[in-house]
């Protein structure tokens, strides 16, 4: 027998709860503003999602149906915002530094968080549950996105820096 509707939902908010607690402390202990400034808006966006979930969740106790998503964007000012922020990033941090071992550690969150709706939006039996997932999976694949972009170019900057190796 499978997950309930219900399980899956906790089992989401959880996941988005877990991600904000992360983001956040990271954001706390970085000496990187850029670095802060990511995260910060990280533990915001899985905030917004947390908030999402839980309607939905108080909805579908009650009426056993998701309300239809709209059109809720997570897009282009975020994207923009990252890649300025990432500059600044890979200024002040370097690839081995708690910061970049945090983005190792998000694009893990992520990568759970892609799995699970992505899974659920295949299973879902009504319309506005495929949607709600189908929406939550790609909101989280542009934040995988943007991580492993982030991701790339530090260690690249790292395999150039000649002060990384010992020979």
């Amino acid at each position: 027998m499978g997950r309930s509707t219900t399980d899956i939902l906790k089992e989401a908010i959880l996941l988005e709860r877990r991600g904000k607690e992360f983001y956040a402390k990271v954001a706390e202990k970085s000496d990187s503003k850029s670095a802060r400034a990511i995260f910060e808006m990280m533990a915001e966006e899985e905030d917004q999602h947390i908030k999402y979930l839980s309607v939905q969740f108080a909805h579908f106790s009650r009426t056993n149906d998701f309300i239809a998503p709209g059109d809720i964007d997570e897009g282009a000012d975020d994207e923009i915002a990252m890649q300025i922020l990432s500059e600044g990033f890979k200024k002040e941090v370097g690839a081995a530094s708690f910061e970049a071992a945090a983005i190792s550690a998000a694009i893990d969150f992520e990568t759970r968080a892609v799995k699970l709706y992505s899974e659920r939006a295949e299973e879902a039996e009504s319309q506005n549950e495929k949607d709600m997932y189908s929406m939550l999976a790609k909101w989280e694949m542009g934040h995988q996105k943007s991580l492993h972009e982030l991701n790339d170019s530090l260690k690249e900057d790292i395999w150039n820096d000649n002060n990384f190796w010992p020979f």
